[in-house]
């Protein structure tokens, strides 16, 4: 009885707070009151481990090969920045292209168990010609490996950086490509595919952008949230709710910073951490049912649109998950006990 009334207690103003910012404009960028509340909530709520682990599944493999096959055929888009990089020198056509072998030109560790791997393109006046949203494959083979480990990656690069492709890759145990990855140094070379369509996105489409990610799964979150706020005519409000484990494994957390400094108006990101410091003021604890009830757009709200992406665990949890690289699956889990429809949801 005493939690529930101190949770309703902390859930008022955060509510009345995430409330008025997705109708109007907030009066300053002080989010205190804000934070303040979806600490009670994380710390009183109940969900989900961000479990990890980087499975060798040929089947997925060979369904997400047979989409960049296709790519150069599927993918449109109304966004003048796809449209620009669909207009410039691409590295990936998809259609026959087939592999290309990339040189790998620089590694940046980030923490732990993650490095920022850059990889030059074949010519140096190219852009990589993926449009929002969009992977490439890798694929590698070990002189002991009967089939060659395959495994989509979005990269956090810019769609129009020229000469250059980028990527962010968390090192799983007894993941082939990223324990691979981590291994490789320059100018070792890797075997990319591509792109493979995701989720279409067109500035405006949408009223209310939500984004649920865990782990490196932030990257295709980061790639939409980037193409939104460069567009200078799209209006879009995006969310981003991101757990990790750790402080330290908050991928991409100084270009969201940026973000939100930037656009206060339109874009606010909370950060949930399992095991967080001593001070932590965000959330703490697992993602919520009763944290996203208060901090995303309601379900009933034209124009909302929710993205996820994760490790299996958080899939299960939040929205339940995709039956197949081609196929979403029914919508489960958190998100539909709140009320939000299958069309409403993509899994990334």
């Amino acid at each position: 009885m005493i939690s529930r009334h101190l949770f309703r207690c902390a859930q008022q103003p955060l509510k009345q707070g995430v409330r008025r910012y997705a109708t109007e404009p907030p009066k300053s960028s002080n989010n205190a009151t804000l934070i303040g509340g979806i600490v009670a909530a994380g710390a009183l709520g109940t969900g989900y481990y961000l479990t990890t682990g980087e499975k060798s599944s040929q089947k997925i493999a060979t369904k997400a090969s047979d989409l960049a096959s296709t790519a150069a055929k599927e993918v449109k888009s109304d966004d003048p920045i796809s449209a620009n990089v669909k207009a410039s020198k691409s590295a990936f056509t998809g259609g026959d292209q087939g592999w290309i072998d990339l040189k790998l030109e620089s590694v940046e560790e980030i923490n732990h168990n993650t490095k920022k791997f850059r990889f030059a393109l074949p010519e140096k006046d190219q852009t990589s010609g993926l449009t929002v949203a969009s992977a490439l494959l890798t694929q590698y083979k070990g002189p002991e490996m009967e089939k060659p480990a395959i495994r989509p990656y979005t990269p956090v690069s810019d769609e129009d950086q020229v000469g250059t492709i980028d990527f962010i890759i968390k090192k799983y145990p007894n993941g082939a490509m990223s324990e691979h990855m981590h291994d490789m140094e320059p100018p070792q070379r890797l075997n990319f595919k591509g792109p493979i369509p995701k989720y279409p996105y067109k500035p405006n489409e949408h009223k209310h952008v939500a984004m649920i990610a865990g782990g490196t799964g932030i990257t295709p979150m980061y790639q939409v949230a980037r193409a939104i706020f460069k567009n200078p005519e799209d209006k879009t409000k995006v969310t981003l709710v991101f757990g990790n484990l750790t402080e330290e494994d908050i991928l991409l957390k100084r270009e969201f910073e940026e973000l939100e400094n930037t656009y206060p108006q339109r874009f606010r990101a909370f950060y949930v951490l399992d095991n967080p410091p001593e001070r932590w003021m965000q959330p703490k604890g697992h993602v919520t049912k009763e944290l996203l009830k208060t901090v995303l757009p309601e379900a009933k709200e034209e124009g909302t649109k929710i993205f996820v992406c994760g490790p299996p665990g958080m899939y299960k949890a939040v929205s339940g998950a995709k039956k197949s690289p081609s196929d979403q699956g029914e919508l489960a889990g958190m998100l539909k006990d709140l009320g939000y429809t299958k069309d409403q949801v993509y899994k990334f």
